[in-house]
């Protein structure tokens, strides 16, 4: 990948721990785009959310909505592209597992009035990696208030996610088996993920790379 690529709006996608804000890092630098990520460290209630779930559920999902739509039309009004480790469309996913019916039904009218129509990337990239493997990097990067992430939710994340990605259609599709694949460290892990975006140019395709 050289960085006259054509792609100028690319999303990289999963669920907790998979390394998606690593790889989004290094992409940016790759693309010479700007890099837009989550800011969850930003979230007042995120981590009382993880001590009191049920509690703490909507204003921490309601946060991440505003803070999610303002960082989306800051990347409208910036031409040059970006390389993101979200997509808008998460948030219902997170709203869905983590909130009560009525719950819900605030939440979409809040999610619908806000009226969030992003526009489709040039890419989407979605990493996936077992229960077990999330795990061991969210310990391994050692966030106080993850490590009370258990693995129950972990799995209900990765099916919503899974499903979520079954049905997408919006854009070039690339899903990656991230579970032994390390492009962060390991240089031909990441010019063989590069090889595969260049080819990555319309509907869906699925990169298994063999260890390393």
């Amino acid at each position: 990948m050289h960085t006259e690529s054509v792609l100028k709006n690319v999303i990289v996608e999963g669920p907790i721990g998979v390394g998606k804000s690593s790889l989004s890092h290094r992409l940016a630098t790759t693309f010479n785009l700007p890099l837009i990520l989550e800011k969850p460290a930003e979230n007042p209630f995120l981590e009382r959310f993880y001590k009191s779930p049920k509690r703490y559920s909507l204003p921490t999902q309601l946060f991440f909505l505003f803070q999610r739509v303002q960082q989306l039309a800051d990347r409208e009004r910036d031409q040059s592209g970006s390389i993101s480790d979200f997509m808008i469309a998460k948030d219902p996913i997170f709203a869905s597992l983590n909130l009560d019916n009525e719950e819900v039904a605030l939440y979409q009218q809040v999610y619908q009035s806000l009226s969030v129509d992003a526009p489709a990337p040039d890419l989407m990239i979605y990493l996936q990696a077992p229960v077990s493997v999330l795990q061991k990097r969210i310990k391994k990067r050692s966030i106080k208030y993850e490590q009370r992430i258990d693995a129950k939710y972990l799995q209900r994340l990765s099916d919503a996610y899974t499903e979520f990605f079954h049905r997408y259609d919006s854009s070039p599709l690339l899903i990656v088996n991230a579970a032994e694949f390390n492009p962060i460290d390991n240089e031909v892990d990441y010019q063989a993920l590069l090889v595969q975006i260049e080819q990555a140019t319309a509907g869906k395709h699925f990169f298994n790379p063999l260890v390393s």
